[in-house]
């Protein structure tokens, strides 16, 4: 059974991208329990689905859709292996950093219960943006995250509820149609000739929807 290492929250910093000012992907562990809600629409609201958890880029971050970002131990430890640094949880920007849990591998749509009364859904991968650039001043980092396809998981809060450090996440439902967080970046990355298969799924977010069937009627 996975379980949630930390919960991370922003600590706001001034980014060294250009034009992106105050960023909250510094992201700290908290020590405590944490509400969790559904935020709302997009560019509504200025903080994610976790109470206290700001967001400052509201144009592309946040949303119902986007209301939690959740990042594996064990892919920080990948990249901590090839790229010869320490990388503590939260430095992805992520609010929850987990522990044998597929996050990669979740299939769109399935349902992880987290503690006693928190559900969420996968909905899509992290796609890289200048401020995770920045952050990471690693050369040609937004291509090598692209390229390595482990983006870790955005989540929607179906049931809302509190999720702290070492509670267990357990995925107690998994649609049939088999395809994963993984493999719906790829198709939006880097192999577009996978768009129709991932256009024919359910719970995929509406705008992403509708820039994929955008791509493919041009």
């Amino acid at each position: 059974m996975g379980r949630i290492l930390s919960v991370n929250l922003a600590v706001p910093e001034c980014s060294t991208a250009k034009r992106v000012g105050i960023t909250g992907i510094n992201k700290q562990p908290f020590d405590g329990p944490v509400a969790v809600r559904a935020p709302g629409p997009k560019t509504t609201g200025l903080h994610s689905g976790l109470v206290g958890d700001q967001i400052f880029d509201i144009e592309h971050h946040g949303g119902d859709d986007q209301a939690v970002y959740a990042y594996a131990r064990e892919d920080y430890d990948w990249w901590e292996a090839r790229l010869g640094r320490v990388l503590p949880g939260g430095i992805f920007g992520e609010n929850l950093t987990t522990v044998d849990v597929d996050v990669n591998g979740a299939v769109i749509g399935e349902r992880w219960t987290i503690g006693d009364d928190l559900v969420l859904q996968p909905t899509f991968g992290r796609i890289p943006c200048v401020t995770f650039q920045a952050k990471m001043a690693e050369p040609h980092w937004l291509k090598t995250f692209t390229r390595e396809n482990r983006p870790g998981a955005y989540l929607r809060v179906l049931e809302p509820g509190e999720v702290r450090a070492g509670d267990a996440v357990t995925v107690t439902d998994r649609p049939a149609h088999g395809v994963t967080i993984a493999d719906a970046f790829r198709a939006y990355m880097t192999e577009p000739e996978l768009v129709p298969t991932l256009l024919a799924i359910d719970g995929l977010p509406d705008d992403l929807r509708d820039v994929l069937g955008g791509r493919l009627r041009t």
